[in-house]
């Protein structure tokens, strides 16, 4: 309200015949100028990663080309750098970056704006949207305590065994409806049983630290299970049929993965760490109690209190089935993406979720910064630019004899690793794919692999709080610190990478890759 009035007293003609009237409206002018400032300084504070951004962009595309390399693929490795960095940065809302790639495409590239616009919609767009809208509806059954009651029935009381409960759970749920989802499923579910156990949280720290880590991490190690357990599958599914299946060739046709394929390669992956989580928080965070039999009871008592399952929760279990089964038998004719929109439609059809649920349930800034993200990748395939980084990165690799085989897999690995935390795990594999698969046709290696690779290795965001939407979720129960993801994540992060290597040396060989 003072700086309105300076701006309007300032307005009014000055009295000439009162010359103190001057310097206070002088004095004015020097409180609205000094204001003014500091609000431009703060912006401009605020803002600076975006700035920052946009001025490595401009220095990459004002710099010499480099041998090898286009002038578009150069425009697009600016982009993609930029896009990285307001990624980790986020000084303004992620699917502003995203508006920003769709823009640029058009602009920088020349594209024509309906192709950029027909790029955007995939059907591993669909099938990203269409997860999140049946997750949506899955959460608004609120079976969360029913869950609980059921693995403790299967477990006992015993706190290891009901840990390993909720990771097995959590884990079984995320292989198929994505780690988030079952995170905001299963948090309600450890918050139950710890606050039965004890309402000082000072005495029950380590055990809340195993129980929230048994629904992230069992869920996060579950994620690359299946197609449906996270975008990142979906994304590489994507990329594999866009880069090398050519209808006309029959040779092609192994690059189209479907459901049933990436869960036989993916799936062992997941259920070998399963027990390996357990063990890992067990001997990270030792917990306070060895049993659970008091809140266990108290949990029984609720549950008889909220007497049986109702209709509408059987109806929503037998439309979530049915879609499972559709994705596991026709996603190869229909795709995926088709299936998850039927199944989000089957749920409104069924009155078992409401539209304004779904629109206010579903990100769909989400939806079109991985639609931006995948549109990104596939002009760096058009360009030439993801051939270009992938032979600079091989080229690293070979002096240290990791250009082709296991030293390439670990390379890859941890190479994703180390970016899936700092970004979403969907938009690391939306960046990377590009790369790694024409790191792969460099090196002679197996694009599947690699590509599996990449994509198993973006579920690996043990390190951070943002690494991972269900860490994020899990972090905001208030029981856990930014410490306790480090102290735990880098043991995770090392047994992850060598199941992965460990299967890819043993196992894939069997199915023929």
């Amino acid at each position: 309200m003072a700086a309105l009035s300076l701006v309007r007293d300032s307005l009014q003609a000055p009295d000439i015949s009162a010359p103190w009237t001057l310097r206070l409206r002088r004095k004015g002018y020097h409180r609205l100028l000094t204001f003014s400032a500091h609000v431009e300084l703060h912006y401009f504070w605020e803002k600076r990663w975006f700035f920052i951004a946009l001025g490595v962009g401009a220095a990459m595309l004002y710099a010499p080309l480099p041998p090898g390399l286009t002038q578009d693929g150069m425009i697009v490795l600016a982009m993609s750098v930029v896009a990285t960095i307001l990624f980790i940065t986020e000084p303004v809302p992620l699917p502003t970056v995203a508006l920003l790639l769709i823009v640029g495409q058009v602009i920088l590239l020349g594209r024509d704006s309906t192709d950029v616009a027909k790029s955007l919609m995939t059907d591993s767009v669909l099938f990203i949207m269409g997860s999140l809208m049946l997750a949506v509806a899955v959460v608004r059954q609120k079976l969360d305590q029913r869950i609980a009651w059921f693995i403790v029935r299967i477990t006992g009381t015993r706190t290891s065994r009901i840990c390993f409960g909720i990771s097995m759970v959590s884990g079984l749920l995320a292989s198929f409806i994505g780690e988030h989802t079952v995170a905001a499923m299963m948090l309600p579910v450890g918050i139950t049983l710890i606050s039965l156990t004890s309402d000082d949280r000072k005495k029950v720290r380590n055990l809340a630290a195993v129980m929230l880590f048994s629904i992230c991490y069992g869920a996060s190690v579950a994620g690359i299970a299946t197609p449906s357990g996270g975008a990142r599958n979906a994304i590489m599914i994507g990329y594999w049929k866009e880069f090398f299946y050519d209808p006309l060739n029959p040779e092609t046709y192994k690059f189209l993965i479907d459901y049933v394929t990436w869960a036989t390669y993916a799936y062992p992956i997941f259920l070998l760490q399963l027990p390996l989580v357990t063990a890992i928080l067990l001997f990270t965070f030792k917990p306070e109690y060895s049993d659970l039999s008091r809140a266990v009871a108290k949990l029984r008592t609720r549950i008889r209190e909220d007497g049986p399952m109702t209709m509408s929760n059987w109806v929503a279990i037998a439309i979530f089935l049915m879609t499972l089964y559709a994705w596991v038998f026709m996603s190869q004719s229909v795709g995926m993406g088709t299936i998850a929109i039927f199944g989000a439609a089957a749920f409104l059809v069924a009155g078992l979720v409401v539209w304004e649920d779904v629109n206010s349930g579903v990100n769909w800034g989400v939806v079109l910064l991985y639609a931006a993200a995948i549109s990104l990748g596939l002009q760096m395939k058009e360009t030439g630019a993801a051939v270009w980084v992938a032979g600079g990165f091989l080229s690293i690799l070979e002096p240290l004899g990791a250009d082709k085989g296991l030293g390439l897999w670990a390379a890859v690995s941890v190479f994703t690793t180390a970016v899936t935390n700092t970004m979403s795990n969907g938009a690391a594999v939306a960046m990377l794919g590009p790369i790694v698969l024409k790191l792969a046709v460099a090196a002679e290696e197996s694009p599947i692999v690699i590509g599996f690779i990449t994509s198993i290795s973006s579920a690996f965001a043990y390190l951070t709080v943002v690494g991972t939407p269900a860490s994020t979720i899990v972090y905001s129960a208030g029981y856990l610190t930014t410490g306790d993801f480090l102290k735990v994540g880098w043991r995770m992060a090392i047994m992850s990478t060598l199941v992965l290597l460990i299967v890819a040396s043993l196992y894939w060989p069997l199915l023929g890759v």
